[in-house]
C-alpha cells in the first residue's frame, strides 16, 4: 500500500511545484519590465530621411519639418500657423516677401540672396524652396525675423520649437531608467534615460509622469525613478528684436467727413460741404477710383482744393476706392500681383506728394477671403511708403464678422495710422430684412470688438448722415437712403408718428397705405449723440461721417460736445 501511495505523492508534488512555476513565470511575466524598443520613425511619423517631427513646446504636432542638404525647412503654412504670418509668397513671380517697417525683403524662391533697400545678401543656403505643391522656408531665415528658439535633433530628425518661456514643472532621474512610449512596464522604450538627467514634468498620473527629455523625447516615466521635483522658469530667447512701427496718429480726436467728389467739378462743393460743420479737421474727398487690373486709377485730385482745405483748418485725406468699376476690374488679379501692388502704391504716393494730400484713406470694399492675404500684403507695403514719406494711412473696414476676419484688423493696428469702421449697413438696400441702418448694439459690437484687436486710439467709428425709408409688399422689400432732413420731411409729409426705440436707440416710426408697410429708423440727433456716447465710453481715436451733405446742421453740436469731452 505504502509503495503506491509514494508516487501519487510524488505526482501530486510534482504538480504543484509545476503549477506553482508555472504561476511564477506568468507573475514574473506580468511584472518584469519589458526590453522591447519603439520604432522611433514609426511613433514620430517620419516616412524618409528629409522628414522631420515638429515638437512644439511640449506636443508633437501633425505638420512635418524637412532636412535638405543640412538646412532645416518649414512650409509656409505651418510658419504661418505658428510663428510669423509676415512671410508672403507671390507664386506667379516667384518671390518671398516680407515687409518690414520701412522695407521690403524680397527673396527669388530658390535663391539663397536676400534683396532690401541697402543691397543683397547672399545667406549660403536656400532660402525657399518648392517641394512638391508647397513652399518651404529655412528655419535659420525665419529665425531672423521673428522671436523663436529651436534646437535640433537627429535618429529621427526633430525639431523644438519654442515660442513661450512660462514657468514649468521639471525633476531629476533618480536611477538609470527608460522613458516608455504609454506608462506601463510592458510598453515599448522610446529612449535612455540616466541618473542625474534633468526632463520636464507634463503630466503627473498615480504611478507614472509624462516627460520630456533634453533632446525632446516625449513619453512616460516611473514616478519612483523621479527625484527633486520643481518649478523652473526656462531663459527666453533674446536675441531677436521686434521692429517698431511708427503711426502718425494724433494727439486729438480725429472728426472726419467724407466729401463725395463724382468729378472734377465737385471738387468746387468743398466750401458748401464744409459750411455748417463744427469741430471737422479732417476732409476725404473720393479722388481715386480704382480702372483696370493693371494698378491704374483716375484722378480728381486738386491742388486748388487742398490749399483751401489747408486753409481751413483740415488735413486731406484722400479716398482710394474700387467700386465705382467694379464690374471691370478684378481685385485679385490687382493685388496678388508685387508688380501690380508696387505700381499702384507708386502711383498714390506720387499724387499724393504731387498735389500736397495729407494722408491716403483705402477703401476696399468685397474683398473675397481667398483675396485676404493679398489685401492685407498690400496695407503692409502701402504703409511702408506712407511712414517713409509721413503720409497718413487709415483703413475703411466693415463691422467685424466672422465672414470679414480675413481683412485682418490685428495686422492693420500694427502697421496702419487708423482703422476706420463704417458702422452703418447694418440694413442696406437689398437686405432681406427692413431694419435700422446702425443700431446701438450693432455700433457698439462693431467697436468693442475691433477694439480687441486695435488699439483704441487708433480706432475710428464712423457713423451715418442718412436714413434708410423701407417699403415692404407682401415679400417684396425695397429701400432708399435719403439725408437726415430728407427723412424728416418725408415723416412730417406722411403724418408718421415716431416713438424713441429702446433697442435702437433711434427714432421709430411707421405707416400703412394699401397693402404696403413703410417704415423708417431716423438718424438724428439724438441717436446720433447716443452713438458718441458709446464712442467716448471705448476711448477710441475719432468719428467718421458719411457723408459731408447728408446730415443737419444740428448734428455738429453733438459732435463738437464729443470732440470736447
Amino acid at each position: 500500500m505504502k509503495k503506491k501511495v509514494v508516487p501519487i505523492l510524488i505526482a501530486i508534488a510534482l504538480i504543484i511545484i509545476i503549477g506553482g512555476l508555472s504561476f511564477g513565470g506568468k507573475i514574473i511575466e506580468k511584472y518584469s519590465y519589458s526590453k522591447e524598443r519603439a520604432d522611433l520613425n514609426a511613433y514620430y511619423h517620419i516616412s524618409d530621411s528629409e522628414d522631420a517631427a515638429i515638437v512644439l513646446q511640449n506636443e508633437i504636432v501633425e505638420e512635418r519639418a524637412k532636412v535638405i542638404d543640412g538646412t532645416w525647412y518649414l512650409d509656409l503654412d505651418t510658419v504661418h500657423k505658428y510663428l510669423n504670418d509676415r512671410f508672403y509668397m507671390d507664386r506667379n513671380e516667384d518671390l518671398l516677401l516680407y515687409t518690414l517697417p520701412e522695407d521690403i525683403v524680397k527673396v527669388v524662391i530658390g535663391s539663397s540672396v536676400k534683396e532690401t533697400e541697402d543691397g543683397s545678401e547672399d545667406l549660403g543656403y536656400t532660402i525657399a524652396r518648392y517641394e512638391g505643391e508647397k513652399l518651404y522656408l529655412a528655419v535659420d531665415y525665419v529665425k531672423q525675423y521673428t522671436n523663436f528658439g529651436y534646437e535640433v535633433f537627429t535618429d529621427p530628425n526633430r525639431v523644438q520649437i519654442d515660442t513661450q518661456w512660462e514657468e514649468m514643472q521639471v525633476a531629476s532621474i533618480k536611477k538609470n531608467t527608460q522613458v516608455r512610449e504609454k506608462g506601463g512596464v510592458k510598453s515599448p522604450i522610446l529612449t535612455d534615460v540616466a541618473k542625474g538627467d534633468k526632463v520636464t514634468v507634463l503630466e503627473q498620473m498615480e504611478t507614472w509622469t509624462k516627460v520630456k527629455t533634453a533632446d525632446s523625447v516625449i513619453g512616460y516615466v516611473e514616478n519612483k525613478r523621479l527625484d527633486n521635483t520643481r518649478s523652473e522658469l526656462p531663459i527666453p530667447v533674446t536675441d531677436y528684436t521686434e521692429p517698431e512701427y511708427t503711426s502718425l496718429t494724433r494727439d486729438y480726436k480725429i472728426n472726419l467727413g467724407w466729401h463725395v467728389v463724382a468729378g472734377t467739378a465737385g471738387n468746387d462743393t468743398l466750401q458748401s460741404v464744409t459750411a455748417n460743420t463744427k469741430g471737422l479737421n479732417v476732409i476725404s474727398p473720393t479722388w481715386f477710383k480704382l480702372s483696370d487690373n493693371e494698378g491704374n486709377f483716375t484722378s480728381f485730385a486738386s491742388a486748388d482744393y487742398v490749399e483751401k482745405a489747408h486753409g481751413m483748418g483740415l488735413e486731406v485725406w484722400a479716398l482710394v476706392e474700387n467700386i465705382e468699376y467694379k464690374d471691370s476690374i478684378d481685385m485679385y488679379q490687382i493685388l496678388s500681383s508685387t508688380t501690380t501692388r508696387r505700381k499702384l502704391i507708386d502711383a498714390l504716393v506720387a499724387e499724393v506728394q504731387q498735389y500736397g494730400i495729407d494722408g491716403i484713406n483705402v477703401d476696399f470694399e468685397q474683398i473675397s477671403m481667398d483675396c485676404g492675404e493679398h489685401y492685407i500684403e498690400f496695407i503692409r507695403e502701402l504703409s511702408v511708403s506712407c511712414r517713409k514719406n509721413g503720409i497718413v494711412l487709415s483703413v475703411d473696414n466693415y463691422v467685424p464678422t466672422g465672414y470679414t476676419d480675413h481683412y485682418d484688423r490685428r495686422e492693420q493696428g500694427i502697421v496702419a495710422d487708423y482703422v476706420i469702421i463704417m458702422g452703418y449697413d447694418e440694413h442696406y438696400a437689398g437686405s432681406p430684412e427692413a431694419g435700422s441702418v446702425a443700431s446701438i448694439n450693432y455700433v457698439e459690437n462693431g467697436i468693442a470688438d475691433t477694439v480687441s484687436q486695435v488699439p483704441a486710439n487708433k480706432v475710428i467709428n464712423a457713423i451715418p448722415f442718412y436714413t434708410r425709408i423701407w417699403e415692404t409688399t407682401g415679400s417684396s422689400i425695397s429701400s432708399q437712403a435719403v439725408g437726415m432732413e430728407m427723412a424728416e420731411e418725408y415723416v412730417a409729409a406722411h403724418n408718421i408718428d415716431v416713438e424713441w426705440n429702446e433697442e435702437t436707440c433711434q427714432n421709430y416710426g411707421e405707416y400703412t397705405s394699401g397693402d404696403t408697410l413703410y417704415q423708417v429708423w431716423l438718424e438724428d440727433e439724438e441717436s446720433i449723440r447716443v452713438k458718441l456716447n458709446i464712442m467716448e465710453k471705448y476711448g477710441i481715436g475719432g468719428v467718421a461721417a458719411w457723408r459731408l451733405g447728408f446730415e443737419k446742421p444740428e448734428i455738429w453740436d453733438e459732435i463738437e460736445t464729443y470732440l470736447n469731452q
